[in-house]
């Protein structure tokens, strides 16, 4: 009987495969019939062929989904949480930058019935210094506009039950956050603080350009904060035009005008123009992501599965 699940996506972790395994193999010991998912998310490099050689000599209950592509992470973990079979799940990274430990303290919780949802909250983080800045701001402004209830480190590892399990992944939606997801279903919430560890294997897949992405993919899911700015942007316009246009009138009426007005009419149709296109471009992003939705495509594709 499998009673906990651990869904770890993988991508560009051949190095630290071995690591990882020996840590799980530890984690095996101690947490109550355990299985763990890896998901390798359409890995470029050797991931899935070491995980094969590895798992073959442990005796680690676990599973092994390769997906045909790289779908993402969000992707990855949905795969994972749909094929594991425990009552308890918990989803982690691959690079054993959040401890183990953690993970034993989300089955812990789940198992007393304390809480549905229950998430790690970083008290600090040992990321190399352009990475620690770049994720503040991401998770300032993820804090800003889109789930106010997020901790300022942000989240990236979480347990939950069956029950929100199920919930979580009833929500098809393409081009969102799972993230956001957790906060708006609501439940019974908890969190776990934590020290997050230095990266020893690897480099971090996590780019700058994907936390762009991801957060683009978060206000535009979530908030309606870019539709509200272009309005009160248009409001500001017609009040700019207005002004413009009384002093415009005002100086014919009193024949104050002996030079027609070339560069600031110029100036007027760049302005206005420039902001006509960011509009438009604000509201076909929405139009997509409706359109997105409506092909019902599957999050990801599984092209094989092993169970060791």
């Amino acid at each position: 009987m499998i009673k906990n699940s651990l869904i770890i996506p993988i991508y560009k972790n051949e190095s630290g495969i071995e690591a990882l395994i020996t840590e799980l193999n530890l984690l095996d010991e101690e947490v109550e019939d355990l299985e763990v998912v890896f998901v390798v998310d359409g890995s470029p490099d050797n991931s899935a062929r070491e995980l094969d050689n590895l798992l073959l000599k442990k005796n680690l209950k676990s599973q092994v989904l390769i997906l045909s592509r790289n779908f993402g992470s969000i992707a990855a973990v949905r795969a994972g949480m749909s094929e594991a079979r425990g009552k308890n799940f918990a989803v982690m990274a691959a690079d054993l930058q959040e401890p183990l430990d953690l993970i034993k303290v989300f089955f812990r919780e789940l198992e007393k019935d304390s809480t549905d949802i229950i998430y790690g909250e970083r008290n600090s983080r040992s990321d190399p210094f352009f990475s620690r800045i770049s994720s503040i701001l991401f998770w300032y402004l993820y804090k800003k506009f889109i789930v106010p209830e997020m901790p300022y480190g942000g989240v990236d590892v979480f347990g939950c039950n069956k029950e929100f399990r199920n919930q979580l992944l009833a929500m098809k939606e393409s081009h969102s956050s799972l993230i956001a997801l957790i906060f708006w279903l609501g439940f019974r919430r908890s969190s776990e603080k934590y020290d997050r560890k230095k990266r020893i294997h690897g480099k971090s897949a996590w780019t700058f350009r994907k936390k762009i992405e991801y957060l683009k993919d978060s206000i535009f899911s979530f908030s309606q904060t870019p539709i509200v700015l272009v309005t009160w942007a248009g409001i500001a316009g017609v009040f700019v035009a207005l002004t413009m246009g009384s002093s415009v009138l005002y100086a014919w009426v009193t024949n104050s005008i002996n030079v027609p007005g070339y560069t600031a009419t110029i100036l007027i149709v760049v302005f206005f123009g420039g902001l006509n296109l960011f509009g438009l471009g604000i509201i076909g992003t929405y139009a997509w992501r409706t359109y997105e939705n409506t092909k019902k495509r599957p999050a990801s594709v599984i092209m094989s599965k092993k169970e060791y």
